[in-house]
């Protein structure tokens, strides 16, 4: 996190997010690395998309602000591709199935077989986990200066929405503004301010065409100039064109 190193920290940060997800343990320390910088003084800009991980960060923040074709995503952690709630409702079905008629055993065996040992306990560990995640941040944040009752309420709702599999229906579904407003979340339009917007998009735009014209493929920089950089670099053995990490420009 060289890019926030020297910053005034007093000011607090906005965040802009763009990603599609990713590891929970890396969204963990992203989040409490900031909080140790910023407090809580940290909002959220989502020109287009924060998915799963991003979502995360996102409710960790004070604020969440977003255009009218920017998204969240379900909060739905996956085990090796596999969504855990998605595994979790399985069981579940399946001992109520074999409970209500012990010969539907023979149907769920083939199902149950393909997920190994432990498997469930590992789902139930990292649905909790992101659940937890969730409503700890959104209270001790988005909602901290709610009454405590109405303040726990809250983000119960908030997750419930976020994390329910059966409703959501898919890993990659856009939540948009009004649903996330609906839910409880503390969102406002970046198309309220015409100067901010043209300055959040301008950022945005400017990283998305270095990343997608350039061979840098990840960029760390602050409004001081700082910078790091990782880029790609291709070379050729034995006629087989393949490419590696460069060093930081």
């Amino acid at each position: 996190m060289m890019a926030v190193h020297g910053l005034e920290t007093k000011y607090g940060l906005d965040l802009i997010l763009h990603t599609p997800g990713g590891n929970m343990a890396a969204t963990e320390s992203i989040v409490s690395y900031l909080k140790q910088k910023f407090g809580n003084d940290i909002r959220a800009i989502v020109p287009q998309i924060a998915m799963s991980g991003g979502t995360m960060i996102a409710c960790s923040c004070k604020e969440i602000v977003m255009g009218r074709q920017s998204n969240l995503g379900p909060v739905d952690p996956q085990l090796n591709g596999v969504p855990a709630a998605g595994v979790i409702e399985e069981f579940k079905k399946a001992h109520a199935e074999i409970k209500g008629d012990p010969s539907r055993v023979q149907v769920w065996q083939f199902i149950l077989n393909k997920y190994p040992p432990s498997f469930l306990g590992q789902c139930e560990n990292a649905f909790d986990r992101a659940v937890n995640f969730v409503r700890k941040e959104l209270e001790s944040n988005m909602f901290s200066e709610l009454p405590k009752r109405q303040k726990a309420s809250r983000a119960r709702r908030a997750v419930r929405a976020l994390t329910d599999f059966s409703g959501n229906k898919g890993h990659d579904r856009h939540i948009h503004y009004d649903e996330l407003k609906a839910i409880g979340l503390n969102v406002s339009q970046l198309e309220s301010s015409q100067t901010f917007q043209d300055l959040v998009l301008s950022v945005h735009h400017c990283y998305m065409h270095s990343l997608m014209n350039t061979n840098a493929f990840k960029i760390i920089e602050n409004h001081k100039g700082v910078a790091f950089v990782k880029q790609q670099q291709a070379f050729q053995i034995a006629g087989v064109h393949s490419p590696i990490q460069g060093p930081p420009a």
